[in-house]
């Protein structure tokens, strides 16, 4: 097998985990109205199905982060991806709803330490210009879960019940244990760090040109996401629009998203990274200054946000990538731990920004656009304010993109 062949199947199964891990919510999410009739419980109980996974890879991330440091990640990622397709699988024997929720908390525990793993393993294989196109092309793909996982969802609701979901996350996660238990040395590993002192999470966080990258990019896919999650509900309850509304918003926005951040690797050899970061950092600020406007003098046609959101999701392609792997840079050794911050940080934005700005959605578009404008304005000014890494990135012999 080529060198080149070995790494697009590592890429793969690397991409395979973190989607499995990722369809863990959205793939479950049409079979939770059911569950309240099914357990003989009530929404509230139900609805902790959803959380739980959530808590759980919050804090499989920081976990996680800090295992990948010191231990071998060929076996951190087996063992997680074998761990989750047996909870996955547990979960469709849940004799009530609190042992559904405390194997989700486990199951989402489990399913951080492919996400969390994945940009460095990524940044083993490739040279730095090949692994900003990988992990480009990876948050490209992922882009996709929310859209079709839901769909996928639905199609195995209607076939095989509530449990379809769990059949399928768990069928898949053990069928990838298989192949890595065959092919073990299929992904890169990595050294023990026991007795290396990398300084934790404490010193990334003092790290200003870490946050420069990472906590940036937390802040604008975050204040991205909370935009995404909040307006369904002012379209449809304040603007007099439709769900097809916001399909196509969200059509438009991750089409061009997908587009941009894979000819963000190309676009980086010839202008350097900080150009792309600062670039698609101005884009997504002008994106959310135009929603602004457009709501404070009384703009209300849905169909105005779907050319208004575009620049928002371009500008996020551009930099998503390349301030990811300078993020990385900038955590030097301890990229396991600058990875499960930098996805820790988005998850918090989106999660509070969400719920802060939940009960003022009813006044309109307005107030939603302000709060995600404080946010991507937030992570603008660390781009501006913080002094980047040199602008080199370096082609490491006998890699290729």
């Amino acid at each position: 097998m080529t060198t080149s062949l070995s790494k697009i199947l590592a890429c793969g199964i690397i991409l395979t985990g973190t989607i499995i891990g990722l369809a863990g919510i959205d793939l479950v999410l049409p079979a939770v109205p059911l569950l309240p009739e099914i357990f003989n419980s009530g929404i509230g109980e139900v609805q902790l199905v959803l959380a739980a996974y959530v808590v759980g890879a919050s804090g499989g991330f920081l976990v996680f982060g800090i295992i990948a440091s010191r231990l071998d990640r060929r076996k951190i990622f087996l063992g997680s991806i074998a761990s989750f397709g047996l909870l996955s699988l547990l979960c469709i024997y849940a004799e009530n709803i609190w042992v559904l929720v405390i194997l989700r908390f486990f199951q989402g525990f489990m399913s951080s330490a492919p996400a969390v793993i994945a940009p460095g393993m990524i940044r083993q294989l490739f040279s730095e210009v090949g692994a900003v196109r990988a992990i480009s092309l990876v948050g490209s793909i992922e882009s996709l879960v929310p859209a079709l996982a839901p769909i996928a969802g639905l199609w195995l609701l209607s076939q095989y019940g509530w449990t379809g979901s769990f059949w399928v996350t768990g069928g898949a996660a053990l069928i990838l244990t298989l192949i890595l238990v065959v092919r073990p040395r299929i992904l890169p590993g990595h050294p023990a760090r026991a007795s290396r002192d990398l300084g934790g999470y404490g010193k990334l966080l003092c790290n200003p040109t870490y946050l420069r990258y990472g906590l940036s990019h937390g802040l604008i896919l975050g204040g991205l996401l909370v935009f995404v999650f909040s307006i369904p509900v002012v379209m449809i309850e304040t603007m007099g629009g439709t769900i097809e509304n916001f399909i196509y918003m969200q059509v438009c926005g991750v089409t061009t998203f997908i587009i941009l951040s894979n000819v963000a690797g190309s676009l980086v050899r010839r202008f350097g990274p900080e150009i792309l970061i600062s670039v698609g950092s101005y884009m997504g600020g002008l994106s959310v200054i135009f929603i602004i406007g457009y709501a404070a003098f009384g703009g209300n046609d849905p169909l105005v946000l779907i050319p208004a959101f575009v620049p928002l999701n371009a500008g996020l392609g551009l930099r998503g990538g390349v301030g990811f792997m300078r993020a990385l840079q900038a955590a030097g050794d301890d990229d396991a731990r600058g990875s499960a911050l930098i996805i820790l940080s988005v998850t918090l934005v989106a999660g509070a920004g969400t719920a802060i700005l939940a009960p003022f959605l009813a006044q309109g578009l307005l107030i939603l656009s302000l709060g995600t404008g404080v946010l991507i304005s937030a992570g603008i000014l660390l781009v501006v304010l913080i002094p980047p890494l040199g602008e080199g990135i370096s082609q490491k012999s006998g890699q290729t993109p």
